[in-house]
């Protein structure tokens, strides 16, 4: 059992010394990192401003392409906090020696996370060891960098006879499209245009049954949360109340929002959201995620990004880059 770390709500000391909080050096606001192309309940919180209503505190939202960038952004100190954050560029992070925790799972998903094969190959599940030797567009260090990895040990194709391009998804469409690459691998609006021009190799639930899982998570500096524990607490149970909310309804006209503030047609965001589990706070809490094997999962991810030679070395345990305190706090236990 992860321990919670209790450490933000009894930093009395260091709160006593907070008048440079990280919330933006004082001035009553923060920086939040999410993603366009993605959309979530905790979206249509952001358009209400109950966030802003909530916290007291103006709320800046930044949207990234990656979850890499994200980490760079908190390293920097420009943002505080950062919604739906893969697990592998967090792994990638905190392996590195970043200083930031998961506070939430954000979403859980493994149909919208993938790589697709151009349909002229005519490649699919049975003939994949085929991909030996092709082109791929991979954006590294993320969910979907993992994924390939994994999927490519499942079906015995050597990475070393592959030509690997670093490319966000809407850059790895594009080049899936012109057939500038032969498969291409990633998420959100990206993932929907690949699948334009041709197949998976295997289906979510394929993938889940080889222990391949794909969720996000919330993720911010420890500092940040050890001198705002209130913050991250009431940030966490606003996007609680969104997502218990589209659990509940998943009403047309929250939908509508969602699509709007993540830059989507409805329809395009009707099938993405369809596809993402959003789990309440008590299954969050439970030893499913945090409580347990979330940690256990992020060894695994940072040890096969150490075989790939995709990093220099793993933490022997994830379990401190898991504070549940702030969830359980938002929870009202």
């Amino acid at each position: 059992m992860i321990k919670k770390t209790t450490c933000a709500f009894v930093a009395g000391a260091v709160m006593a010394l907070g008048a440079h909080s990280a919330s933006a050096d004082g001035h009553g606001e923060i920086t939040v990192a999410y993603f366009l192309e993605w959309p979530m309940p905790f979206l249509a919180a952001k358009a209400s401003g109950a966030y802003e209503e909530a916290l007291g505190m103006k709320v800046n939202w930044v949207s990234f392409e990656t979850g890499t960038a994200m980490s760079a952004a908190m390293a920097s100190g420009d943002v505080q906090i950062a919604v739906s954050q893969g697990v592998p560029p967090f792994v990638v992070a905190t392996s590195g020696g970043q200083d930031i925790q998961v506070v939430d799972v954000a979403v859980s998903y493994s149909d919208n996370d993938n790589c697709v094969v151009h349909a002229d190959l005519e490649i699919d599940k049975e003939t994949a060891g085929e991909l030996a030797g092709k082109k791929v567009a991979v954006p590294l260090g993320t969910a979907a960098h993992y994924g390939f990895l994994r999927q490519m040990d499942h079906f015995g194709v050597d990475l070393a006879s592959l030509q690997i391009v670093d490319m966000a998804p809407p850059e790895g469409a594009a080049a899936l499209s012109q057939k500038a690459v032969d498969f291409a691998c990633g998420y959100g609006g990206g993932l929907g245009r690949m699948k334009e021009y041709g197949n998976v190799l295997l289906t979510g639930d394929e993938k889940e049954e080889l222990g391949i899982l794909v969720f996000d998570v919330t993720s911010a500096p420890a500092s940040f949360i050890a001198e705002n524990g209130d913050v991250v607490s009431t940030f966490l149970k606003v996007t609680a109340d969104a997502n218990a909310e589209w659990n509940a309804n998943q009403s047309d006209e929250m939908l509508a929002v969602i699509a709007e503030q993540a830059g989507m047609d409805l329809d395009a965001a009707k099938s993405a959201i369809s596809t993402m589990k959003f789990p309440s706070v008590d299954d969050q809490l439970s030893e499913g995620w945090l409580g347990g094997n979330a940690a256990t999962f992020m060894k695994g991810v940072a040890d096969v990004f150490v075989e790939a030679g995709s990093i220099d070395s793993a933490l022997d345990s994830y379990e401190d880059a898991v504070n549940t305190g702030p969830l359980s706090a938002a929870s009202g236990s």
